[in-house]
């Protein structure tokens, strides 16, 4: 079988035993649940997968080695099988991994040698690369097969998925999105952003927060923003100027870009590194604003106002993320709870690696208690 016809068998296998584990082994099952369910790292369950879908596609393999740089008859790329055949399944099956191989991640970079279990990859938490190479051993052992062991990872990787929807689901039940009442004021939806700011791994939520404001205002504005990129892409590997890029209505040439800087002050070297990428721009753009969630140095301020005249017309700006918010709400008081429901669609739309599954869930309860409290 090819490995596409293995995923889809072994899909089809994990559906069909959904509420029971195919593996009886106590010890086997509590460690790829372990591995599965892990939210802080999700570079295992992908090695995982990989070692597993090598094994079954070609028997001759040793799970463990997945690296042709070991120059053994029993080796194989890993990386091939992550990239060529696991990336598309977990996509199309909307699984609770990583957007990315598991392969690129610090701990699985330039091993030499098999990955068996007195092999300490480094990474948080330890325990969840530990479980992986136990697992992997036990394959090689014959404790379990490599078939039983991918659909197990299958299973629960599908009932982690619907426990997350039905999570959002819930939450999402308990909004009372102003009925009965006043909607949110738009000082109590700045706190509401402030306080979701304020969580952990919330570097992507200034991007969304722009783009919320854009898609909320876009027919007023006479302007519309082009769909975002992977929070992992890179600006030279997409092409794009920003993070967020604004066109005018009917046209495709960006005529303002916004770069974020989540925690982390805007600085002289921030400045260069836009004026090298808007250089050669054509048309060229009429904005480079840069948003802050911190605080903002009057002097980097003052060196970015100079290179209006120097760039033909291009201002580029460092604005505070609240203050953004804080004035676009009163500006277009009116449109406060469609910008609030935008930036709540767009944030739930995002992949867990963007915006993490707890992210998703606090800002719902923070919403939740903000209208409870109007």
């Amino acid at each position: 079988m090819t490995p596409e016809e293995i995923l889809n068998e072994q899909l089809a296998r994990a559906e069909t035993t959904l509420q029971q584990a195919v593996i009886q082994d106590p010890e086997i099952v509590n460690s790829v649940n372990y591995v599965c369910r892990c939210i802080s790292n999700r570079a295992g369950v992908r090695l995982l997968m990989s070692c597993l879908l090598a094994k079954i596609h070609k028997p001759q393999v040793d799970p463990r080695k997945p690296y042709t740089e070991l120059g053994t008859n029993d080796s194989f790329s890993g990386r091939h099988y992550d990239e060529a055949f696991l990336t598309h399944f977990i996509n199309e099956n909307q699984l609770p991994c990583n957007v990315t191989t598991a392969f690129l991640t610090p701990a699985l970079r330039n091993i030499d040698r098999p990955l068996t279990p007195e092999v300490h990859l480094v990474g948080r938490p330890r325990e969840v690369y530990d479980n992986t190479l136990l697992l992997l051993q036990d394959v090689y052992e014959g404790k379990v097969s490599a078939e039983d062991l991918f659909t197990e990872t299958i299973r629960i990787l599908l009932l982690v998925r619907e426990e997350k929807r039905q999570r959002l689901q819930d939450l999402l039940k308990e909004l009372k999105h102003g009925e009965g009442g006043l909607p949110l004021s738009s000082e109590a939806i700045v706190t509401l952003i402030e306080q979701h700011l304020a969580c952990k791994n919330s570097s992507r939520l200034p991007v969304l927060i722009v783009a919320a404001a854009y898609k909320t205002a876009n027919d007023r504005l006479g302007e519309y923003t082009k769909p975002l990129q992977s929070h992992t892409a890179a600006d030279f590997q997409t092409g794009a100027v920003g993070d967020v890029e604004v066109c005018l209505v009917g046209d495709n040439d960006v005529v303002t870009a916004y770069e974020m800087k989540q925690n982390k002050p805007v600085t002289i070297d921030d400045i260069d590194a836009a004026l090298q990428k808007i250089a050669d721009v054509e048309p060229k753009i009429d904005n480079y604003i840069f948003i802050t969630t911190d605080e903002i140095d009057p002097k980097v301020a003052e060196y970015a106002s100079t290179f209006y005249e120097e760039t033909g017309g291009i201002e580029i700006a460092i604005l505070d993320c609240i203050g953004f918010i804080r004035h676009y709400l009163h500006f277009f008081h009116r449109l406060r709870m469609d910008f609030l429901n935008a930036y709540q669609k767009l944030l739930l739309a995002e992949p867990d690696s963007a915006v993490s599954q707890p992210l998703k869930e606090a800002f719902l309860a923070l919403r939740k208690a903000a209208e409870a409290d109007e």
